[in-house]
This record gives C-alpha cells, structure tokens and sequence, in this order.
C-alpha cells in the first residue's frame, strides 16, 4: 500500500459543533462522504467504520485506487486490516463498514462502465471485511455526480445510477450550514495547491540549480552551515511578511498566482535548499502561531510548487511544514493530503511520518507547539548567555544540536 493512506477517527465534522446527523440509506451516505472526509475523494477508495446499534461513525481510511487490477486481492487485504487493527487499538472494533469506490470516467467513457469496472475490487474489499468478521453493510461507488450500491438486488438499482444532491441540498450539507462549517473542496483540487503545474518552469529550476551550487557546500562546511540556516530563515521571514501583508483573496486559484509572484526565483530557491537542512526547518515549524499560521501555510504551499523536475523530491519539507501549519490550524484534511504527499515524496522521511500518524491517531498539536515554544525559548536563552559570555553548558552556543552536526539532505 502506499504512503498516502490516511485514517481518521471519530464522527461526522459536523460533530465538532455538537451537531448530530441520522442518515438513512445510501442516497445520504453518498452525498455524506465529502464532509465526513473534509473533501471529495477523487480516485479514491474509503472504508468508513461503523460502531453500534445505530452505526455510529468511527475510523475512516482512504487509499488512492490502484491502477493495475493485479493489485486489487493485496489491496483489498491491507485495507480491511488496517481499518478493523487500528480502530481495535483505539478501543473499538467496529461493528459494519461503509466501501466507498470514487472514479470519474475516463475520456468517452460511462460512469456506468466505471462502476463495472471497479465491481470486483468492491468484491475483493467485501470478502476481505468479512474475513475479519466485519461485515461490509454498504459499498457504494461514486462517479461523475452519481452513485449506484453494489449491495443491493441489481433490478432496485439503475442502471444509470442515482444522481447525487445538488451541492448544498443534501442532509449533512444543511447540518454543516448550521454548524459554520464550510463547503469541503474535492482532493484534487487541495493537491493543485501543493504540487507543481504540468508546465515546468524552466526559471524555477535555474534559479534552483544556481542555490544548489552556492549552498549545498556551505551547508556541508561545518564552520558554515549556521550562518546559511540564518540566510534561510531571514529569507523565509521576509517572504512571511510580505505574504501576511498581501490583500485577502477568496479564490483559491487567483491567491496562489498572487503569491507565486510574491516570491523571487532566487529567495525562493535559496529557502527550498535551506529547508533541506532539519535545523533549519525545525526553526520554520515554530511559526504556527494564529497571527502568522495562514501567510505560512501559503508560503509553504507557494515553495512546493516550485519543486519540479530534478528538484520534485525537496518539496518534502514544505510539503511537511504545511501539514503541520494545517494540523496546527485545525484543518486536518489539508494536513493529511499534504504529508501524503511529501512520503510520496520521500516515504522514509521522518518529521511527515511523525506528523502523519500524530494526525492519523488523532492526538492534540499543543503537544507539539509547546515543545516548539519551549525550545525556542531556550534557543534565545542559550543566544543571549553566548553573547553575555558562557555561564556552564549554555558557552556551548544556540541550538539543541553542535555545530558540527551535518543535515544536509538528511531530511529526518
């Protein structure tokens, strides 16, 4: 399986707000699934867990559907495992589980076709559950704004499936209205704002090779490698600035030119090489805070767009330090995407693997920004006794680590 599984725990979204939702048949459970994900699963398989008498929400697990059928039996295995092992862990083997299968058709093709196509996996994931003795109560494919059941009789089925609810009109839409909730967004669109355009930029890439060639010996010099982490974050931090102080913009689409332009190729280029130093990012992570967590989410965001060709792979840090702002900040479903992402990326690369499961496992980010503040505040205790003179082990200098510690492409 890939890296970019993803599981989630608990209820509906709207539960946040304290808002309960009866779904009753597959009609609502289809066009539930956005909101009880955060986003329309594109290309998606999901198992959603069910505990109770009354099917109450539990773990959910998306997995991006395997291309090649010869994968589907492994598929089908992991995936029913891994639901029914973690919510087990978690102190509640579920009852049921709801199969979603989503794939818009390919160019001429029927959305009909797709269900048809896809009707063996939702077999294989079936006879999978049941082996665990949790039976599959719903499998549900969802293409191209309708959905058919592969549970039920094939004659209470059209053959043209059933039309979704127009967008807004659906019973979990009304309660997520109610509960301030926003609309959710599909995933394809959340992984255009991380991922470079198909159209390369061949400006990005020069600017690219010249901080290659400029930093990667500096970083590597022991007597060196501090004062690059300073140019890197001196020059991540006017780029904060100038993003934080840049008009609002609601379109999705248009904020992000905007904000690619408010990046020069060369200070662009010059913090991508200087995140690949885990000091230097580590200091990044700390800016997670309210007043600046938006302008770095889009700076993030704006960096690994620039990663593309021969410098695809050192998106992984922005990619990572943009899951943490979006944890951070409360949205975990950008925070999912994004960290799938970077272990696409780099799938043993260890801050979005810690990041990955903290989210997954559904633990509080506090945790994680006190130890953020706490070693900050130490840093400028250990600067300021430095300056002042060494006083026992603060003389050894700013930092947790020596300065002769390397990180260069270590990415830990």
């Amino acid at each position: 399986m890939t890296q970019s599984n993803e599981i989630q725990h608990g209820e509906s979204s709207s539960e946040a707000a304290d808002v309960k939702v009866t779904l009753r048949g597959p009609a609502d459970l289809a066009d539930a699934l956005p909101y009880l994900m955060g986003f329309h699963p594109n290309d998606s398989v999901v198992l959603v867990a069910l505990h109770g008498e009354h099917g109450r929400f539990g773990g959910r697990l998306r997995l991006g559907l395997p291309e090649d059928p010869s994968e589907w039996p492994e598929t089908a295995d992991q995936l029913a495992d891994c639901l029914v092992r973690n919510s087990t862990r978690r102190g509640g083997r579920p009852d049921a589980i709801v199969l979603f299968l989503c794939r818009d058709p390919r160019e001429g093709e029927r959305a009909s076709a797709v269900m048809e196509r896809l009707r063996p996996l939702a077999q294989r994931i079936r006879v999978a559950c049941g082996a665990l003795d949790v039976p599959v109560v719903e499998a549900l494919c969802v293409s191209a704004g309708r959905w058919w059941s592969y549970c039920r009789p094939a004659e209470t089925v059209p053959a043209e499936g059933t039309v979704l609810a127009p967008p807004g009109r659906s019973t979990m839409a009304a309660a997520s209205a109610y509960a301030g909730i926003p609309a959710p967004g599909s995933l394809r669109d959340m992984e255009a704002r991380l991922k470079p355009s198909e159209a390369r930029n061949r400006d990005h890439e020069i600017a690219l090779d010249a901080a290659c060639a400029e930093l990667v010996p500096r970083m590597l010099d022991d007597g060196d490698c501090e004062s690059v982490r300073q140019r890197t974050l001196a020059l991540a931090r006017a780029a904060l600035e100038k993003f934080r102080s840049a008009p609002r913009i609601d379109d999705p689409a248009r904020a992000d030119r905007r904000d690619d332009r408010l990046l020069a190729d060369n200070e662009g280029a010059a913090v991508i090489l200087g995140l690949q130093d885990r000091t230097a990012r580590d200091r990044a992570a700390e800016w997670m805070e309210p007043e600046r967590a938006d302008a770095a989410l889009r700076l993030w965001r704006a960096l690994a767009r620039r990663c593309a060709g021969p410098y695809a792979d050192h998106a992984a840090a922005p990619l990572a330090l943009a899951g943490w702002v979006a944890w951070s900040s409360g949205d975990e479903a950008e925070a999912r995407v994004a960290l799938g992402l970077a272990l696409d990326l780099e799938p043993h690369y260890t801050f979005a693997r810690l990041l990955h499961h903290s989210v997954n496992e559904g633990l509080d980010p506090e945790l994680l920004r006190r130890s953020l503040r706490q070693e900050r505040r130490q840093r400028v205790i250990a600067s300021t006794t430095a300056r002042r003179g060494p006083v026992g082990s603060a003389g050894r200098g700013p930092g947790r680590h020596s300065p002769g510690d390397r990180r260069v492409r270590t990415r830990r």
